[in-house]
């Protein structure tokens, strides 16, 4: 914080201090005539590039959500034409019209190719869209609330405790006899029951730090959680080395989907997760500026940031239970979506979720093609992807978290 005397500034001129979509001061805050000649004012610095701090228009326009709405359409339609065996993109793209209430087009497809469309293809692809939109779209809030760049969805330990739940289901037995595809129910809820219990355990842990806790706070916690559950996750392995090779066919993620069941799974909490991030994306350019001028603005710091964090642990939570873990996803996108778009979270939320979705969706083809007909886990072409993506951001970020 810099004091400095007041400079005479122009009538209408911006207060480059204060980030965009956040309302002037109310009450109290001296502005226009009434300061008093030579009296100091007040500086703040404005938010750190990468956590928040926007240098455009916070406006989300609507070239933007129409480019993200495109990437979501050519992602639908390249998932379901490329696969071991292709099929033209045009009568693809006629085929999923003809899904729609009162469309009857011919396609030019056989019954064998639309049931490869409509059956297999067009769950996992719809399957990827839901991961990706909730693993981008938490990744921009966690990277939000904690005001931290480098902020992902595993943060708070969610995937060491999916990891721990589904290797103790399928190493103690539970579900017996089935391979992980013939486990549609018990894998996932031990995913979910596991990813949320990791969570309230990491706020538990930060609650030790006292009312007055900074967000390095809940990051830390979450850190001590992970590498306990990690170890817990070790010592079952080491004991039941035979469950190895399905476990990691797990934890390298997969959207592998025998219908549209997952889809029914995750799509209740994709669409709550939205719903409560989307509409209170605006609190966190409040809470970029810090905890004492957002509480001066009217926001209450503290429940907004746990009711974010929860609405992010949760959709997370539903796409690892259904996917695996999946990493980077909520990284590369949002902090894409920063750098082209904007660094309002007005901007980022909504179009990670949409460009999230893309990105996995195409993630997927390449996973399915690139070593046809064996398939490479979806977890290992987006590590390969973030890895350099993160040591980029990890260079050029300026942000340090206090």
């Amino acid at each position: 914080m810099t004091v400095r005397p007041t400079e005479p500034r122009p009538a209408g001129t911006p207060d480059a201090s204060r980030p965009t979509g956040v309302p002037a001061q109310g009450a109290g805050a001296a502005s226009g005539p009434g300061v008093e000649a030579g009296r100091p004012a007040v500086t703040r610095s404005a938010p750190a590039p990468g956590a928040g701090g926007p240098a455009r228009p916070a406006a989300l326009r609507k070239r933007w959500l129409a480019a993200g709405l495109g990437a979501v359409l050519v992602a639908l339609v390249a998932g379901v034409s490329f696969g071991p065996v292709s099929l033209p993109p045009g009568s693809v793209a006629a085929e999923l019209l003809n899904l729609l209430p009162g469309v009857h087009l011919d396609s030019g497809l056989t019954e064998r190719d639309v049931a490869i469309v409509t059956e297999l293809r067009l769950p996992r692809v719809v399957l990827g869209l839901l991961v990706g939109g909730l693993l981008a779209l938490a990744g921009g809030c966690y990277q939000g609330v904690f005001r931290n760049p480098l902020a992902d969805p595993y943060l708070l330990g969610v995937a060491a405790g999916a990891g721990l739940a589904v290797t103790a289901v399928i190493a103690l037995g539970v579900g017996a006899g089935g391979a992980l595809t013939g486990l549609p129910v018990t894998i996932p809820l031990a995913a979910f029951v596991g990813s949320l219990g990791a969570v309230a355990l990491t706020y538990l842990l930060g609650a030790a730090g006292g009312r007055d806790r900074s967000p390095a706070t809940l990051i830390l916690a979450g850190v001590a959680v992970s590498a306990f559950l990690a170890a817990g996750q070790t010592y079952l392995l080491q004991r039941n080395s035979d469950d190895i090779q399905q476990v990691y066919s797990w934890l390298l993620g997969r959207l592998a989907t025998a219908g549209w069941q997952d889809v029914r799974l995750v799509l209740p909490y994709f669409v709550l997760t939205a719903v409560v991030v989307l509409l209170h994306r605006r609190e966190l350019d409040v809470l970029s500026v810090g905890d004492d001028e957002a509480t001066s603005l009217g926001l209450h710091p503290q429940r907004s940031r746990y009711l974010l964090i929860a609405a992010a642990s949760l959709g997370t939570a539903a796409a690892v239970s259904a996917s695996g873990l999946i990493g980077f996803v909520g990284i590369i996108v949002p902090h894409t979506v920063r750098l082209l778009a904007g660094s309002s979270y007005r901007v980022i939320l909504p179009l990670s979720m949409l460009f999230g979705g893309a990105f996995l969706a195409l993630t997927d083809v390449v996973a399915r093609t690139a070593a046809a007909p064996a398939e490479i886990p979806i977890g290992v072409v987006t590590a390969l992807l973030g890895g350099p993506f993160f040591v980029l951001v990890l260079r050029t970020s300026r942000r340090v978290l206090t």
